[in-house]
């Protein structure tokens, strides 16, 4: 398939610019995988959705306040976002400038000097000698919202830019099939029987990136860091040996699980880097259902949903959505998928109503 096969027209004001006023009070759009019948819902139902015993995985990164603006010596605006933090004053990131910085270049964060140790393809290799960089965060540091957030970040992007479960620090980008749920969603899916497992990856800049080769075979995908402990593993397990599904919250969830299982075909506890690119044609492991919001146009993540769920329903899902003026991307409306299954009836007992 080519990149071309994945793009679709969006309005502008469709682009979610805030996020609603309550986190659960998004729509969401189903999709079943297997017939491509649609169902136009409100996030409040998932409830509905979901048996006991069903497993949802979620993604506990916690987003940083990656985003910094400071100066070069000679007065040039710099700005600053961390994609990875390697040791406690040690870090790589992207660099906006008039001109790129130089090995040996300092840069002016507030009251603090950030020193340029080197580059690495997109990537800067950033040194701060008298702080560690979570604490100049801390100081310094704004939410990273996406590129199509026409605006800058305010007071309540520190809550809403962030769900809340969120655990371990380390993304640039929040998962955000999770910022639907609030604590009284997690209570009463606890309540219904619905089991829960974390996952940790941190979402890179990266998956901001347009897929720039024409054939998505010659796409090289970015890094991004991923943890799925052995607890996980076991979860899953029992959940498919007592007959639930296994539903991830949000396409990081998914690309945890399957890189986990990428190895051997079995989930087993990993601890590393995954570049792994999931496209139309790809084999799923591990997850039955999807929760996840709507995508770039172009975008690796939406060739993952649309591997997940098959393309042509997933491609008419989007018209849909464009249709019915559903919010997309970071801030907007949701997606309930389940996977298409070849030549097998998906049998999970979901109602789907026109």
């Amino acid at each position: 398939m080519r990149r071309s096969d994945f793009s679709y027209d969006l309005p502008d004001e469709l682009i979610a610019q805030h996020p609603t006023g309550e986190r659960g009070d998004s729509r969401m759009l189903c999709l079943d995988g297997d017939t491509g019948l649609l169902a136009d819902r409100n996030f409040s139902d998932l409830p509905s959705l979901l048996q006991p015993g069903d497993l949802l995985v979620f993604n506990n990164t916690q987003v940083m306040p990656a985003r910094m603006y400071g100066h070069k010596a000679t007065g040039g605006k710099v700005e600053i976002l961390l994609e990875r933090i390697l040791e406690p004053r040690r870090a790589m990131a992207h660099i906006r400038a008039s001109k790129s910085p130089k090995p040996g270049g300092e840069i002016v964060v507030g009251e603090h000097t950030v020193q340029v140790v080197g580059r690495a393809d997109a990537l800067f290799e950033l040194a701060s000698p008298e702080i560690d960089f979570i604490d100049l965060m801390q100081l310094e540091g704004h939410m990273p919202l996406p590129p199509y957030i026409d605006r800058e970040d305010e007071a309540f992007d520190q809550e809403r830019y962030q769900t809340v479960y969120a655990d371990k620090l380390g993304a640039v980008a929040a998962p955000t099939a999770g910022l639907h749920f609030d604590e009284a969603m997690l209570k009463k899916l606890k309540k219904l029987g619905v089991e829960s497992a974390w996952v940790t990856l941190h979402v890179g800049a990266g998956t901001f990136q347009p897929v720039r080769a024409d054939r998505l075979e010659d796409h090289v995908m970015h890094s991004e860091y991923v943890e799925v402990g052995e607890e996980v593993c076991d979860k899953v397990r029992v959940a498919k040996e007592q007959g639930g599904r296994v539903i991830a919250v949000g396409t990081t969830s998914v690309r945890s699980l399957e890189s986990a299982a990428a190895a051997t075909g079995k989930l087993e506890p990993f601890q590393g880097d995954t570049r792994l690119f999931i496209t139309p044609g790809y084999s799923f492991r591990c997850v039955d259902a999807l929760i996840t919001n709507f995508h770039l146009s172009e975008s690796t993540l939406l060739m993952l949903v649309a591997a997940f769920a098959g393309y042509e329903h997933v491609r008419m899902a989007y018209q849909h959505a464009v249709e019915q003026r559903y919010r997309f991307f970071s801030y907007g409306d949701a997606m309930f998928l389940s996977k298409k299954k070849r030549g097998i009836r998906y049998a999970a007992q979901i109602k789907y109503e026109d």
